[in-house]
């Protein structure tokens, strides 16, 4: 199960979807409050579909109108989907917040594959195992960048390895003229 955390000032889509301002996604009213915040399970990845086990669209074929904007917050617990999916608005910040890990590996860092679309800054990881990272989406491109962070066992040799992808789609908004 994937649980996803979201306070933004538009609307969000997940893994499973989910709705912002109600716990489900058939009364869903015309847009959300800036201060929606909602605790949305999500289903493990689904395959290269790219769509839910519920139908709902995820990554670049979401609805525009289902992406998050401006702020967000993405926590992964232990025993989360390590593949996960984020649609997002040009200029949003995302929270990634990764829970300690049940092994004997630790976070080690968080790397962008596209910085110029999605840059990460502000990497730490407290006391307890916990570790935090801010993704900064560019301000008016569009794109995808995976975002992957990687751990390993602070007594063994050798390089980390990725043990979580979140694929991050930037979708911008639509002028009209």
């Amino acid at each position: 199960m994937v649980a996803v955390t979201v306070v933004l000032a538009g609307c969000h889509a997940s893994e499973g979807g989910g709705s912002v301002g109600g716990p489900s996604r058939g009364g869903d009213s015309a847009g959300p409050s800036a201060s929606a915040s909602t605790r949305t399970p999500a289903a493990p990845s689904a395959g290269a579909t790219g769509e839910s086990p519920s139908g709902s669209a995820t990554g670049s074929s979401a609805s525009p109108a289902s992406c998050a904007a401006g702020h967000a917050e993405v926590t992964v617990s232990p025993g989360d989907a390590v593949v996960r999916r984020l649609c997002v608005r040009p200029g949003t910040v995302v929270s990634l917040v990764l829970l300690p890990r049940p092994d004997d590996k630790r976070w080690t860092a968080v790397r962008s594959s596209a910085p110029a679309l999605v840059l990460t800054s502000g990497w730490r990881v407290d006391a307890d195992g916990t570790a935090h990272a801010s993704l900064r989406c560019a301000g008016t491109r569009g794109g995808t960048a995976d975002v992957t962070a990687s751990a390993k066992a602070p007594d063994v040799a050798g390089a980390a390895r990725v043990v979580l992808t979140l694929h991050v789609s930037v979708v911008p908004y639509t002028t009209q003229g």
